[in-house]
């Protein structure tokens, strides 16, 4: 409810205020009807078998009411208001179902098989593309307990596993990426009133063609324990390749819409990750263990539709065959004209006249460069924790190494037409007659174009955070049994700590191509006693 006495909604804009109430309800049921069996032949071969049937339902409406021209401001209620009523609702109906069965297998702890199998429908395709099949198989292997091996007494543990499967997915967001599309094969309009009469428009384009993305996924390595476990972890490679890809397709607006959603082309993630643990010190009345993790992965595009021709433009973005779709295509910033204290950027040639740069930014979107791959060469996190006489104290860290990504915050802070804005404190080296020697351009209100999307803008994505740190002390049994408590500990804890980047303001923990002017996760600090009793 806004009050009718001040602001935009007040009486003396003629609104007298204004009332609005609105209600959501959700309701979902995931129904399982599973099958087991389980049996161990000659104390060597275990069998598990399982066989189900999975339902599920969910709902979600939406009811909202508005009024102006309040009678009572203290009386929240739609009856309250007399003016320019408004209505709207609307609901989104979801259904999945799935056949399943999986088979596990091991012989005497040493060998493992497993295969799986799932039949899936999903109410978001058309009932002729509803049905998807999926599957997977694997294998392990624990190399500690052959007989090459059982003399190693360092090696606690060594287990060698493979596995290969196929995993569905039905989201299709709508344009943005805001909102999920419960039915995007279907054609849907908005409905108006035309002098009476009803008024439709279309506002999505469906498929009934498309059906589910299919993920394969491949992962091979090792887990290991050595030394009693001084050291502990997995080494691991992997290769997720994604076909069938759901997509807004870009199409020409002479068609009455924009965008079509299509199951477009394939793309792959390779890479590895490596997880270490070790406990360094463990005695009776010290303990210090760390602990690290890495990914390393590189990403390609194998095909896109054939009507593409190997090239998919889609606004500001390029998509090539072969390549990275982490890598992006931009006017390539060639610094300022010491002479006018214009933008300058590269061309990919020399132009009639020999001129290598340009002054005008639509010439410059015509002379877009590769940046070359901007993922990150490796990202992950480390930790160590320390315990000592009832005190223990753990740190945690997140990093990433190696990338870039596009600073749209400092992107708009560096506008020359920023005005009533914040600036950034760069802004400061501008060009101006007697300062040349400077990479910022002039400060001028025409200037529209200068400080557009260009590399200038693609800083390093390398950061550190500190992400929790926990202190606690915990009192001696001798004592606290005395008053009848099993344990009693005093903690403190303290989340997103400190985030250490190339440039400060900015947080490349939003994504792999670019930070927005958005909140970062805020610090939290708490404390607290805990009794067991």
């Amino acid at each position: 409810m806004v009050n009718p006495f001040y602001g935009q909604y007040s009486e003396t804009t003629g609104v007298g205020g204004l009332i609005s109430v609105s209600t959501q309800r959700t309701f979902s049921v995931n129904q399982q009807y599973l099958l087991t069996y389980n049996k161990t032949f000659d104390d060597v071969h275990n069998l598990d078998v399982l066989a189900g049937h999975e339902n599920y339902n969910y709902k979600y409406q939406y009811l909202y009411g508005q009024r102006e021209k309040l009678y009572n401001p203290n009386v929240p209620e739609l009856d309250n208001g007399i003016s320019n009523q408004y209505n709207s609702s609307y609901s989104k109906d979801y259904a999945t179902e799935g056949w399943l069965f999986r088979v596990q297998y091991d012989y005497d702890g040493k060998y493992f098989g497993s295969a799986s199998y799932r039949r899936d429908a999903s109410s978001c395709f058309h009932p002729d593309n509803r049905w998807g099949n999926f599957w997977s198989v694997g294998a392990g292997w624990l190399l500690n307990k052959e007989a090459f091996l059982e003399n190693q007494s360092w090696i606690n543990m060594l287990k060698f596993k493979i596995s290969y499967g196929l995993q569905g997915n039905d989201n299709l967001m709508y344009q943005g990426g805001l909102y999920r599309n419960y039915y995007p094969y279907q054609d849907q309009f908005t409905l108006a009133n035309s002098n009476g009469d009803f008024s439709t428009s279309l506002y999505y384009k469906g498929n009934k063609d498309i059906t589910w993305e299919t993920s394969h996924s491949f992962n091979t390595g090792f887990d290991f324990t050595f030394w009693g476990g001084k050291l502990s972890g997995s080494a691991e490679y992997f290769s997720r390749k994604t076909t069938d890809m759901l997509y807004f397709k870009p199409v020409a607006a002479s068609m009455g819409y924009s965008r079509f959603p299509e199951n477009v082309g394939s793309m792959v993630n390779r890479g590895v990750e490596i997880d270490l643990n070790s406990n360094i010190i463990e005695t009776k009345d010290f303990s210090w263990s760390v602990n690290l993790n890495l990914t390393h992965f590189k990403n390609k595009v194998l095909e896109l539709a054939p009507e593409l021709n190997g090239q998919m433009i889609d606004a500001g973005r390029i998509y090539r065959e072969d390549e990275s779709m982490f890598q992006l295509y931009l006017p390539k910033y060639a610094g300022v004209n010491p002479e006018t204290g214009e933008s300058q950027w590269a061309l990919l040639k020399p132009d009639a006249e020999g001129n290598t740069v340009t002054t005008s930014y639509s010439t410059a979107t015509e002379n877009r460069f590769a940046t070359g791959d901007i993922l990150p060469k490796v990202y992950g996190g480390f930790g160590t924790s320390f315990t000592a006489y009832g005190f223990d104290l753990s740190l945690s860290f997140a990093y990433q190494l190696g990338g870039r990504i596009l600073d749209y915050t400092y992107q708009e802070m560096m506008s020359p037409a920023a005005t009533g804005s914040a600036l950034h404190k760069d802004m400061l080296n501008v060009w101006t007659s007697e300062n040349k020697n400077t990479d910022v351009p002039r400060m001028n209100v025409n200037d529209k174009y200068t400080n557009r999307l260009s590399d200038r803008f693609l800083t390093s994505s390398d950061y550190l955070s500190l992400q929790n740190i926990t202190f606690g002390y915990t009192l001696p049994k001798n004592l606290t049994r005395k008053l009848q408590i099993e344990g009693v500990r005093l903690y403190f804890v303290a989340d997103n700590v400190a985030l250490l980047t190339a440039r400060k303001g900015l947080d490349p923990r939003q994504g792999y191509v670019a930070s927005d002017n958005v909140y970062s996760p805020i610090r939290t600090i708490s404390g607290g006693i805990s009794l067991n009793f």
